[in-house]
């Protein structure tokens, strides 16, 4: 016998709960889903619009701010005010970017008054606010959740998101917490060149994960599904 769900709460029948996947990209991130009908993955996207979101931010005047395509344009206008590649400070501390600091446009500080030998965050000063790459991480990711929302009329709570082989605990960790705070339950972080393998294979009876040696893997399909 079928069974079907039914919200007691509102006496509606209950829909299956959409889990979108999410690459969170250095230079683009886009959302996806497995469609309920085809069974096959679907980047997200708006009307006359493309699925690829620029993971940039802008921080306007009267704390506006903005994300993606609208942000990009004051890469230019506005650098100082404009966050790009907020993914390479993920888990990192000051030392590990100091050196690096001036290839960024934005001001990149020590955001702790710890001894020389303890290990010190990063935080991006904008203006006389301060900000993790966790905070700025969220906020691509909360851009992202509120797109899949509009797109599919339901609520959108848990994800997957894929982040580069080379990872460390603390970077993962990061992502996890970028997630959360993003109002996302984070059910797997997933490798990049493994979650394209498990792409290239879905559907189908077996498949050999081969992940490319060397380097990362930033373009490429890779979407989600349930039951990983």
């Amino acid at each position: 016998m079928a069974k079907i769900a039914i919200n007691i709460a509102t006496g509606s029948l209950q829909k299956d709960e959409i889990i979108v996947g999410i690459d969170l990209g250095t230079t683009n991130s886009l959302i996806a889903i497995i469609h309920p009908e085809s069974k096959k993955p679907v980047a997200l996207k708006e009307h006359n619009s493309h699925s690829l979101v620029p993971s940039v931010i802008h921080f306007g005047e009267n704390e506006n701010i903005t994300v993606g395509d609208e942000a990009k344009q004051y890469l230019v206008s506005d650098p100082a005010n404009t966050i790009f590649s907020a993914k390479r400070l993920m888990g990192k501390t000051y030392n590990d970017v100091k050196h690096n600091a001036t290839s960024f446009a934005y001001k990149i500080i020590d955001d702790s008054q710890r001894s020389a030998n303890e290990s010190r965050l990063v935080k991006v000063q904008v203006g006389s606010k301060f900000y993790s790459p966790i905070d700025l991480s969220s906020m691509i990711l909360s851009a992202l959740k509120k797109q899949a929302e509009h797109i599919l009329k339901t609520p959108v709570s848990k994800a997957v998101i894929t982040v580069p082989a080379y990872f460390n605990d603390a970077q993962r960790q990061a992502t996890r917490d970028a997630g959360k705070l993003a109002g996302l339950d984070v059910l797997r972080i997933i490798n990049e060149p493994t979650a394209a393998s498990l792409a290239y294979g879905f559907g189908l009876p077996s498949i050999a994960l081969n992940p490319p040696k060397g380097g990362k893997n930033d373009r490429g399909l890779r979407p989600w599904w349930r039951n990983i």
